[in-house]
């Protein structure tokens, strides 16, 4: 067994180099979907099937954890297969908690109503379908009132980073970042709701201004798992992990080195 971490691509890439930072004795198989991303263009439907077959085939490699690194599957699709129920022994988690818990500095299994935090104003910068889900705005109601959140899609971002063309999406980058200051001048806070934007943050950051504080989701998720299997020792896994993708094995093992700067080998899913 190992602990799954499921992306549509290889945004999840920043989840996974975190969480094996943090967590070095553990054993982790990675799955990237890149022969259908994007995820983040297609309808709620399609992107829980597709999110659903992947899960199963990671349940039977040995995972009995599985974290949807995926923003856009964690917003479609976790709910869903939650609620449709899991398998015995079998979890699977999303991305968003970490985030929120975050931005709120309450924790997760705080039920107390509602209540102010301290950031007011937060610019949320995600995949179409993320947006237009609104299940990060969802989930934050939950934990906290009064934030007033203006979410950007950012058609393109993704894209770019998986052909590996970081000029045109640091570009891209810039565009949105300005289309999201035109609705609101001055943010405090930014989300970066999609696990390929922190490969960005630092044009993210640029563009937003110092004073932003940007919230990337890869060393969140990796404590936030940490903490998980600290509470939860039977879902730690051991055994093989690896990585896999349902794209041509040597191009993403070599966009997946350039990205993460050491060598990673993936084989077919």
């Amino acid at each position: 067994m190992a602990v799954g971490i499921f992306d549509s691509g290889l945004g999840g890439l920043t989840v996974l180099n975190a969480a094996q930072n943090r967590l070095p004795d553990v054993e982790f198989l990675y799955y990237g979907d890149n022969a259908r991303a994007p995820y983040g263009v297609r309808d709620a439907e399609d992107v829980y099937q597709l999110t659903k077959a992947a899960v199963e085939d990671m349940w039977s490699k040995g995972c009995d954890l599985v974290i949807l690194a995926c923003n856009t599957a964690s917003a479609a699709a976790l709910r869903r297969l939650q609620e449709n129920g899991l398998p015995e022994g079998k979890r699977v988690l999303g991305v968003f908690v970490p985030l929120i818990e975050a931005l709120t500095e309450r924790q997760w299994g705080d039920n107390s109503p509602p209540r102010e935090v301290a950031v007011k104003h937060v610019a949320l910068f995600a995949t179409p379908a993320t947006v237009a889900s609104r299940a990060f705005q969802r989930e934050l109601a939950f934990r906290a009132i009064g934030v007033d959140v203006e979410a950007q899609s950012c058609g393109g971002i993704v894209d770019a980073i998986e052909e590996g063309d970081f000029v045109l999406a640091e570009a891209m980058v810039r565009s949105h970042v300005d289309a999201l200051l035109r609705k609101m001048p001055k943010p405090e806070a930014a989300i970066l709701g999609c696990t390929h934007y922190p490969l960005m943050a630092d044009a993210f950051q640029a563009a937003l201004g110092e004073h932003v504080k940007v919230f990337s989701q890869g060393d969140l998720v990796a404590e936030s798992l940490a903490d998980y299997l600290e509470r939860h020792p039977e879902m730690l896994g051991q055994g093989r992990g690896g990585y896999f993708t349902t794209g041509d094995p040597d191009r993403v093992s070599s966009r997946a080195t350039q990205f993460l700067r050491r060598e990673m080998r993936f084989e077919a899913a």
